[in-house]
């Protein structure tokens, strides 16, 4: 299982409150954008990172997660399966607690990796319907 309950428990409350959120752009319409306005009222900082490296919710976006300049304790991927596994490996560089890949990311190869780095991770689950489901929000 690429989620369980103490797993993703952990990340929630345990793994640090600043979450870079790979895939979010400003574009409301897009599913990242609404997890976000979850992930920030949940307490965490959410860090856009984007190509277009476009500001969202009042915080700067980053085109790279290696040009974020300050510490991520969480990075949260809303990119196709087939790229995710290049993040994931980026989040272990970046130094993160944990990786999160989105409601149908999957790449059994990247959470193998990751998890073998010592990253707390999950995948293909998603932080807006877990959050209420363990009583969180």
């Amino acid at each position: 299982m690429h989620g369980d309950t103490e797993t993703i428990r952990k990340i929630l409350t345990e793994a640090g409150d600043t979450w870079a959120v790979v895939g979010l752009s400003a574009n409301r319409s897009r599913a990242a954008y609404g997890v976000a306005e979850v992930l920030r009222r949940f307490g965490k900082r959410v860090v856009p990172v984007h190509p277009k490296a476009e500001a969202v919710h009042g915080e700067q976006g980053y085109a790279t997660l290696a040009d974020v300049p300050f510490p991520v304790d969480v990075v949260d991927v809303f990119v196709r399966s087939e790229l995710a596994g290049e993040v994931a490996d980026q989040a272990v560089a970046k130094g993160a607690r944990a990786v999160w890949f989105q409601l149908g990311v999957v790449d059994e190869e990247a959470y193998a990796r990751t998890r073998a780095a010592g990253l707390d991770m999950v995948m293909d689950r998603c932080p807006a319907i877990e959050i209420p489901a363990l009583g969180l929000d």
